[in-house]
């Protein structure tokens, strides 16, 4: 069965003079981010991008029925989805989406703290931004700003057809 390469995401605007020193191949907006997400497992999760620095990216998830494992604690599976999300909307930012798409090449964390409710938000910043792979840091952290999950993304960066 041949590969298909993903709908182009939505072209942001272009970056502004004074972003010139953004990751971002054009300026991305909340909206637009939030929107890549619509009707799949992020939505499903409720993971939404929540800011957009000249440098990362951060999205929320709230820790409820949804997201818990049955010991009453946040899944880690959870914890990776909200990391490969947001390291995944922030990777497609970085490259002209006419030409090009990433895709999650692998991803490990460590589990750090437990959480039982509340919301945790995830931190996603580029350790390497290359022609073919980037890698991303993923930091998550609780309501009171401890460190819950650190993760990191490799994203392979593929040309469209």
């Amino acid at each position: 069965m041949p590969e298909t390469s993903p709908p182009e995401a939505p072209t942001p605007e272009p970056s502004t003079p004074q972003e010139k020193t953004a990751i971002w191949f054009a300026t991305p907006r909340l909206e637009d981010a939030n929107a890549r997400g619509n009707g799949t497992m992020v939505s499903h999760l409720g993971i939404r991008v929540s800011e957009i620095g000249a440098d990362f990216m951060k999205a929320t998830m709230p820790v409820d029925d949804t997201t818990r494992q049955p010991v009453g604690i946040l899944h880690g599976g959870a914890t990776l989805a909200l990391a490969e999300t947001v390291g995944s909307i922030a990777a497609n930012y970085c490259v002209d989406s006419r030409k090009q798409y990433c895709v999650g090449l692998d991803i490990n964390a460590n589990h750090i703290r437990s959480v039982k409710s509340g919301v945790v938000t995830a931190t996603a910043r580029p350790l390497h931004l290359g022609r073919s792979t980037q890698v991303w840091e993923t930091l998550v952290h609780d309501e009171r700003g401890r460190l819950v999950s650190a993760g990191r993304l490799t994203m392979a960066v593929l040309n469209r057809p």
